[in-house]
């Protein structure tokens, strides 16, 4: 099971290809059309659409009994306007692959021109293209659809390229990988007055600015020792822009983001208790909404085993390193499998994700698809 030089040439175009027409989560309509498009030139056993939206999973069989491994990339990109100057940079205007996983779609692609060749000798190989990463939808929706039942693996495997680690280096670590996380919306109403008798009014003023310190002062530890807790205030907003009225709304956007599950649970006990006591000491009305949750993702220890033996075998090295502080939803497919994600370096000074100067290193595809590959051969023969 090995790439030619022509898969790496081929699936490194599409990747350039697939960075020109980015689609956010939820809207991956033409990016799953276009992965059928290419994968379907493997020749694969079956192809399942619109899994948990438009979702895709190529499935490579060997007809024999086995087990089941899926590998995962995402097919959402981001509402981010590209700065960077690539013939191949994004033709949709305020939307960009800034994370990276137009490369880990081209990684899969690599993965199955080889299994397209060469089955597994037991078991299924499925390559799962996931919608609404991004927002925290996507897996959770997978898992939820009908169809995803007779595909349920029995390892789950993915990788996110890692800004900072050096080019080509693996982390990857037992235990907790990526940090639990989600966006809290704090909305203190209250009624306004004229700017001249302000004390005719409710006012939340005094209220958000007791509360944008105080939820920022909750962070504390740190990723390595696995005890991170970041409150991340993102947005704050208080009446409307007029100088003459006071004002009788104000909203607090935080960020929310821990090492695990329970200490969540603690920070978000926290985060409402501060803002029921400062809406009551306002006499405010207070609502809280929360979006984008991601639960953490664990790293299963024989998933990760299956990784390390193959990178071993293929000459990639590796180390533990540390979580991510970043969230990722490929933590659901822990509910249902033995999973495992790694982080793959993309160099030490190259621009992180989300930056709108940041592009995936295209070298990075056929050290990911060899990775996996072995991963498959390893477990499935």
């Amino acid at each position: 099971m090995s790439l030619t030089n022509h898969d790496i040439i081929e699936t490194t175009a599409w990747r350039r290809h697939l960075h020109t027409m980015p689609e956010v989560s939820g809207e991956e309509v033409e990016t799953a059309r276009e992965v059928v498009r290419f994968m379907r030139q493997t020749e694969p056993d079956a192809i399942v659409e619109g899994l948990g939206g438009t979702g895709v999973a190529v499935i490579y069989d060997s007809r024999k009994p086995g087990k089941t491994m899926m590998i995962r990339a995402e097919l959402d990109a981001l509402p981010i306007e590209e700065l960077g100057d690539a013939d191949y940079r994004s033709k949709i205007p305020g939307k960009s692959h800034m994370c990276g996983h137009d490369g880990h779609m081209a990684t899969l692609a690599a993965i199955g021109r080889v299994l397209g060749r060469e089955r597994p000798k037991s078991g299924r190989a499925i390559l799962l293209f996931q919608p609404a990463e991004e927002n925290g939808a996507g897996a959770a929706a997978v898992i939820a659809d009908e169809k995803f039942a007779a595909l349920t693996p029995d390892f789950s495997l993915s990788q996110h390229n890692m800004p900072g680690v050096p080019f080509g280096h693996v982390w990857l670590k037992d235990g907790p990988a990526n940090c639990a996380s989600r966006g809290m919306k704090i909305i203190l109403s209250g009624k306004t007055a004229h700017a001249a008798y302000p004390e005719t009014g409710t006012s939340p003023v005094t209220a958000v600015a007791t509360l944008m310190p105080a939820l920022n002062a909750l962070s504390t530890g740190t990723i390595s020792e696995g005890n991170l807790v970041r409150a991340t205030v993102t947005h704050a907003a208080i009446g409307e822009p007029t100088v003459g009225v006071a004002p009788g709304h104000g909203e607090i956007w935080v960020t929310l983001r821990t090492s695990t599950d329970d200490q969540m649970a603690a920070l978000v006990g926290k985060a409402e208790s501060m803002a029921r006591e400062a809406s009551e000491a306002a006499g405010l009305k207070l609502e809280i909404e929360y979006q984008e949750v991601f639960g953490h993702c664990v790293n299963d220890a024989d998933a990760a085993d299956i990784l390390r033996a193959a990178m071993d075998a293929e000459g990639v090295p590796h180390e533990p390193g540390e979580g991510f502080r970043a969230s990722e939803d490929f933590g659901r497919f822990g509910g249902v499998s033995k999973s495992a994600m790694l982080f793959l370096g993309a160099g030490e000074n190259h621009p992180a994700p989300h930056n709108p100067n940041y592009d995936f290193p295209d070298d990075l595809i056929p050290i990911g698809a060899k990775i996996f590959l072995r991963a498959v051969r390893d477990t499935l023969g």
